[in-house]
């Protein structure tokens, strides 16, 4: 069994309020979750309206099929999110 986590650090320039912050995560957080299958909670800056960090786990017997899936994770949020990908990190156990 292999574990991949993932670390998303993300800048959310628009927003004004830590409501508009948590409707803009939430939203974000259940299409990852629908789209690839994977658990997603914001682990990091809970109070910080412009700033969020979400966590992402993938769970596989496969170590590669592993990494793919936290791959594609990052590139939507790269491209298919209206947020600043600031900075990323994958471990696979």
């Amino acid at each position: 069994m292999h574990i991949g986590v993932c670390t998303l650090q993300l800048r959310l320039s628009g927003n004004r309020s830590l409501k508009e912050k948590r409707r803009v995560v939430k939203s974000m957080k259940d299409r990852i979750r629908n789209r690839f299958n994977v658990s997603i909670a914001e682990v990091d800056n809970l109070d910080k309206w412009q700033w969020a960090t979400l966590g992402v786990v993938c769970i596989s017997n496969d170590s590669k099929f592993t990494n793919s899936i936290l791959s594609k994770v990052v590139n939507y949020v790269e491209t298919g999110c209206m947020v600043d990908l600031v900075d990323y990190y994958i471990e696979i156990q």
